[in-house]
């Protein structure tokens, strides 16, 4: 599973959250780096949509 960069941005923005905020959310940085950049575990993508406010199917690459 991997997080669509331009989705996970504007969830983001939607959210009004910065690195930092999901940081103090329980994200630690490097999982969000490499959740960003290359593969992430479900669980872990549920936990970062969860702090966003979104579905998980908001924020993952899908195969068009």
């Amino acid at each position: 599973m991997k997080l669509d960069r331009q989705k996970y941005m504007l969830a983001r923005a939607r959210a009004c959250m910065g690195q930092k905020d999901l940081e103090a959310a329980g994200i630690p940085k490097g999982t969000l780096c490499r959740a960003i950049n290359g593969d992430v575990r479900p669980e872990t993508a549920g936990r970062i949509a969860k702090a966003l406010g979104v579905d998980v199917t908001e924020i993952i690459e899908t195969e068009n």
